[in-house]
């Protein structure tokens, strides 16, 4: 769910935005289009969506069950934002009536339940302005797309994001070849593989214990002891270790990288005394952590605290009247930082912006349990 592109070197397929595309799940399921179009090419809608991550898709399942129409624009050039991008194949343990879910399913299962409501999608193209037109807003992309809205609605996680990179001599080379990267996209890639993880919090833990597997060896690199990852899952790689199933390289920093034409045989890897060590490794996967700007947003004249869009909790509007954001970009207090909570902001938000479409409509609140879903087969 971004704004700003998903800044990783190398151009790995699918993580950076790819050519403009613009889907119409109507189209898709022999529907009509969930916007209009005037002379101009102008593009209008009741709502756009800034983001098509989670959040974002489920605040289109929100807004057509009050019979708003979506458009949705998303840098990345596939539905899923973060839980996408970085995390298809993770499971996630707090999404309500799913003990576990990988998030390339969850995915899939938002883009279902939005897909009745026709929602237009523009993606591989983030937005670059957002300027008050009317009694609406009219947003241009990238992609060289215009719309109008008569609301927006911000659900762009934290915006733009890419890897801390460790400054070592050639990375670019195995980073473009794939000896070098910064998430895991398909578990099954580093079957038979000698893997070195750097980093010490949840990202380097979670994907150590869970390629120790299938990785033919993993070795995790830490300058120190004690890491910053949860408390269990620490205990877990200890444990791991302790058996023989992982190598803890501690107290050990990158220092170099050996190999030839792009491919990686080997991990330099130095302590603060100088001493060093060369680590035979097919892949390294460097977990130091994403750098976050907001991109473009930045711009919008909306009411910012510390990199997040602040909003009035019982709305979700930000300081621009008729602009919402919801999801991990919106701050006030006693936010988490929660899918769950994310989905509960995206029915406030659409509740809030009916009264934008409808003027003077009396909205009577049902639940989906009586009136069903509209559009639905």
């Amino acid at each position: 769910m971004r704004v700003g592109s998903i800044a990783l070197p190398g151009g790995r397929a699918g993580l950076s935005p790819g050519p403009a595309t613009v889907y119409d799940a109507g189209l898709a399921q022999g529907r009509g289009h969930g916007v209009a179009s005037d002379s101009t090419g102008m593009i209008e809608t009741d709502v756009a969506v800034i983001g098509a991550g989670p959040v974002g898709l489920f605040a289109v399942f929100e807004c057509g069950m009050l019979r708003m129409r979506c458009v949705v624009i998303d840098a990345l050039d596939a539905l899923g934002g973060q839980c996408a991008a970085l995390y298809p194949e993770k499971p996630i343990y707090d999404i309500p009536a799913h003990p576990a879910i990988e998030g390339a399913a969850l995915v899939a299962r938002l883009e279902a339940q939005a897909a009745p409501f026709a929602p237009h999608y523009l993606l591989g193209q983030r937005v670059e302005t957002l300027v008050a037109d009317g009694d609406g807003w009219r947003l241009s992309t990238s992609g060289g797309a215009t719309v109008r809205a008569r609301a927006v609605i911000i659900a762009a996680g934290a915006g733009a994001f890419g890897p801390n990179r460790p400054p070592l001599a050639g990375i670019e080379g195995y980073e473009a070849s794939g000896g070098v990267r910064y998430l895991v996209t398909r578990r099954e890639e580093f079957r038979g593989k000698r893997v070195v993880i750097a980093g010490g919090g949840d990202s380097a833990v979670d994907w150590a214990l869970s390629l120790k597997d299938i990785a033919a060896k993993v070795v995790v690199v830490h300058r120190r002891p004690k890491f910053r990852a949860a408390p269990e899952t620490a205990a877990q790689l200890e444990a791991a270790a302790a058996r023989g199933e992982i190598e803890l390289a501690i107290p050990y920093q990158l220092h170099g990288l050996a190999g030839a034409d792009g491919r990686l045989s080997g991990v330099e890897l130095a302590t603060l005394k100088g001493e060093t060590r060369l680590v035979e490794a097919d892949h390294l996967l460097a977990f130091f952590g994403l750098s976050m700007e907001l991109g473009p947003i930045a711009d919008w004249s909306l009411g910012l605290d510390k990199h997040h869009i602040a909003v009035t909790p019982a709305t979700l509007e930000t300081n621009l009247p008729g602009v919402y954001a919801i999801g991990d970009i919106a701050t006030y207090p006693g936010k988490l930082k929660l899918i769950l909570q994310g989905f509960s902001e995206a029915a406030m938000a659409a509740h809030a912006i009916h009264p934008r479409i409808f003027p003077g409509e009396a909205l009577h609140f049902e639940y989906s349990t009586t009136k069903g879903v509209p559009g639905a087969a």
